[in-house]
């Protein structure tokens, strides 16, 4: 329990929660006699006393009614920044939110430090304090396969007072969440000799096979290292500190080696991902920068020898239309943005892409020898509409309003129809949707004969009108979404890494990063802990 100090001397417990962390009657009890067989005698010094505490107390509610604005501010600001996460400025948008983020977390410890106990303020005002505090912080949710243990703190049988025999009448029930610590475990494998009696012969069971051969690395552990670098963005310095702390000094080097050796062990799972995705009926693609060091650039004296390559994903999700197969990311990294890794990304893939206005893109859908392109071309409605919020934001455009509602419309069907078989969706999709869509390219038309030719309004409806096949694709075929959201979900794990590595320490660790996010995100899309999907791919791939 912990003591403090008025500025007068006088020392008082200002704790008054049980164990639980619930206002306790008894407890209070015993701290209020505690505390006043401290006080002084002295009526003018009892007033002298009650007056300081008075003050701090002041002080202290002061405190928290800044801190709850402050983090209302916050909570606004991040909010809104959410929402205008995409186009040109996103990744300084993402880093602004981070930040953010940061300064939120800071403000809510603090606000919990500073919040003052019902035994240090006046009720009223501790019981506004503690709403407010809960209004800011939801219940945890615990998922329901994870280990319970029940501890029943009975009274026993017979009444404290009288001596009467109690009888159950009914129960209070509280949790508390605790951390099981991860241990390391030492599997020795012991394989005795035996040799025959009659012939000698010597006997001995196979070693048996490891995850990386001759190595001490185990499938979980493994896992462990592969999911904590490369999801949990931990840099293997940090994984040594953890692993040392639970009783193993494995050195950076050696986790480096792990690393790439499992990665090798996983290629061909790598491969069967990659085959099941660029099958699909229907890729979403999308790409993100990712900065790589490149010490040649700095020993030719060009800049901090740091280059921008790319890393595209290739999003196969067709739970929205109940397709038939699994969800699946690919990652591919390039080292700039030209067309041709596209190409290369998707040389034996065709069907439907759905993505951006990438330039890379249109060779894709360009006819071949037979006539026919191997790509039909998908557009974005949420790519489209948020050219039209950026302008709202700006300016309150009532044009750029009228068509955020009109996009609006199209969405509110869309929520009706997920997860409905492709050809209800079509079905929908043609009596409800088209005759909206017809609407709003005619009243986008309309608008283009009222605004000035070269701004930015005028650029965002010529955005829509000009890829009009695109954006009608989602009428004829109800496999097609009426956005990429999925491939924008998608990079941006990738986005969250990079605020945490800043870069890729070259093109070959750039590589490892796409496979290895290929297997974590891939696991994720089908509901499954990556950790545990790892340590069990690696012991099925050693038992074939």
């Amino acid at each position: 329990m912990g003591r403090a100090a008025c500025s007068r001397g006088l020392t008082f417990v200002p704790e008054s929660t049980c164990f639980h962390g619930y206002s306790c009657p008894w407890l209070v009890s015993r701290i209020m006699l505690s505390a006043a067989q401290n006080l002084p005698e002295d009526p003018a010094l009892l007033k002298a006393i009650i007056a300081d505490l008075q003050a701090e107390n002041a002080k202290l509610a002061a405190t928290v009614r800044a801190h709850d604005l402050v983090v209302q501010a916050l909570r606004l600001r991040i909010a809104k920044l959410k929402k205008q996460a995409f186009g040109k400025s996103s990744e300084k948008i993402e880093r602004e939110i981070e930040q953010l983020e940061l300064a939120l977390e800071d403000i809510l410890v603090a606000v919990a430090q500073t919040v003052a106990l019902p035994s240090d303020v006046e009720e009223d005002e501790a019981t506004a304090h503690v709403d407010s505090a809960r209004a800011m912080a939801r219940r945890p949710r615990v998922a329901s396969d994870t280990p319970r243990e029940r501890k029943e703190l009975d009274p026993g049988s017979a009444c404290p007072d009288c001596g009467g025999e109690l009888r159950l009448v009914g129960e209070d029930v509280s949790e508390i969440i605790e951390m099981i610590t991860a241990k390391l475990k030492v599997i020795e494998v012991a394989r005795p000799k035996k040799s025959c009696r009659c012939c000698e012969k010597m006997v001995q069971v196979p070693a048996p096979s490891r995850p990386i051969p001759g190595s001490m690395a185990g499938s979980s552990l493994l896992a462990y290292v592969l999911v904590s670098k490369f999801d949990d963005h931990l840099p293997l310095y940090r994984q040594n500190e953890i692993l040392t702390r639970m009783g193993a000094d494995i050195p950076r080097s050696t986790l480096a080696d792990w690393c790439g050796k499992a990665m090798r062990t996983l290629q061909p799972l790598i491969e069967r991902i990659e085959a099941s995705v660029l099958a699909s009926i229907v890729i979403h693609a999308d790409d993100t920068p990712i900065q790589v060091l490149d010490h040649t650039r700095r020993a030719k004296g060009l800049g901090k020898g740091v280059k921008q390559g790319r890393i595209w994903g290739y999003v196969c999700d067709q739970r929205p239309w109940n397709g038939a197969a699994p969800p699946g990311v690919v990652y591919r990294f390039a080292p700039n943005w030209k067309a041709e890794h596209v190409q290369n990304h998707l040389c034996n893939a065709s069907g439907i892409l759905q993505a951006d206005a990438y330039k890379g893109y249109a060779k894709l859908y360009e006819p071949g020898a037979d006539g026919e392109p191997r790509f039909l071309e998908a557009a974005c409605f949420a790519h489209w509409r948020r050219d039209f919020h950026d302008i709202w934001k700006a300016n309150k455009s009532p044009i750029a309003r009228e068509a955020l509602d009109r996009i609006g419309q199209l969405y509110d069907i869309e929520r009706e129809i997920a997860g409905k078989p492709a050809d209800v969706r079509r079905a929908v999709r043609q009596e409800h949707s088209k005759p909206k869509l017809e609407a709003l390219r005619a009243w986008a038309e309309q608008q283009l004969t009222r605004i000035p030719v070269k701004g930015d309004l005028a650029s965002a409806i010529r955005y829509g009108l000009g890829r009009r096949h695109a954006f009608s694709l989602f009428i004829e075929d109800g496999r097609v979404a009426i956005d990429n959201n999925a491939a924008e979900r998608a990079v941006r794990p990738i986005g969250l890494g990079r605020r945490n590595w800043l870069f890729a320490g070259s093109e070959a660790g750039a590589e490892t990063l796409a496979r290895a996010m290929t297997l974590i995100e891939s696991a994720k899309m089908n509901g499954l802990d990556p950790q545990a999907y790892l340590g069990r791919k690696l012991i099925k791939w050693l038992e074939g």
